[in-house]
């Protein structure tokens, strides 16, 4: 999902993208990349960035609200559904210092991009490069060369982890079918 937008990723992470407006006076709905849109209502502040990689000052979220699938947001200075449509497409940015506190284990996903990964016996996988979610759980997109896996996010599946890589415990057969060789 990064991939279509360029920005400080030491400095902001991108939760969402603006999808279209929502009724006559300014609203948007932002489609929340960690599919829980109800957790736009923890940020006091959006920065959107658009496909060219501009990035806007900060606009200050007067309500929010969940919809089905999407946030229905109110931002500050956006009154009209004109306004809110010039918006359509931009990304949603948060500051990484103003992301909630985490507790125990917990770790936003954009704390494993780049990680080395390697599985207990050793094997060395590649790098965290990106992520999937296909409903049930989020995928780890892991990549060395012209080599992928693609390795379900799922609490049994992390043996360890910590600031330079992370081990898994995958199920058989999991590594052999995501690797494309015949057997």
């Amino acid at each position: 999902m990064t991939d279509r937008f360029s920005f400080p990723t030491d400095k902001y992470v991108l939760i969402g993208k603006i999808t279209k407006a929502h009724g006559l006076k300014g609203e948007v709905k932002i489609s929340s990349f960690s599919g829980q849109p109800q957790n736009i209502k923890q940020y006091r502040q959006l920065v959107l960035i658009s496909e060219q990689g501009e990035i806007t000052a900060p606009f200050t979220v007067a309500s929010s609200r969940a919809g089905n699938k999407e946030a229905i947001v109110v931002i500050e200075g956006i009154t009209d559904r004109n306004h809110a449509e010039d918006l359509c497409g931009y990304g949603v940015l948060v500051r990484k210092d103003e992301l909630p506190q985490l507790h125990g284990d917990e770790f936003y996903l954009h704390e494993l991009e780049g990680l080395r990964v390697t599985c207990e016996d050793g094997h060395y996988l590649g790098r965290v490069h990106s992520f999937l979610d296909n409903g049930a759980q989020d995928i780890l997109v892991v990549r060395e060369g012209k080599n992928e896996f693609l390795i379900p996010l799922i609490p049994s599946m992390i043996v360890e982890r910590n600031k330079e890589g992370m081990i898994i415990a995958p199920p058989p057969g999991l590594i052999d079918m995501n690797s494309g060789e015949k057997g």
